[in-house]
């Protein structure tokens, strides 16, 4: 059980990094329309929060490649879980009318 401690909360901070990262993305990209300089606000924001979470992900990894693979696990998850949350809702028919396939 000892070994599994590290992972898990290596999974949870992975958690954590992933929220603050995509979570800062998404209220940049909200922000982008009413910034004077959308790009500069863009390229701060990914700056900041790339660096804070390479640095994050150092820290974890503490030279553990488990952990650093628990880690982003759990970065991706939430990855994954914005995405599927945040994506417009569009119906089966709005889509082929696009000419997208689903």
């Amino acid at each position: 059980m000892s070994a599994v401690l590290p992972l898990l909360l290596a999974l949870v901070a992975g958690l954590g990094l992933g929220l603050f990262y995509f979570g800062g993305l998404w209220l940049t990209v909200k922000r982008l329309g009413r910034a004077r300089s959308p790009t500069l606000l863009f390229a701060l924001s990914f700056g900041v929060r790339t660096a804070l979470v390479v640095l994050g992900m150092y820290l974890v990894m503490d030279g553990s490649w488990p952990r650093m693979l628990a880690c982003l696990a759990g970065f991706i998850i939430v990855r994954q879980t914005m995405m599927s949350r945040l994506r417009p809702d569009r119906s089966p028919e709005a889509r082929w009318e696009g000419g997208a396939e689903p």
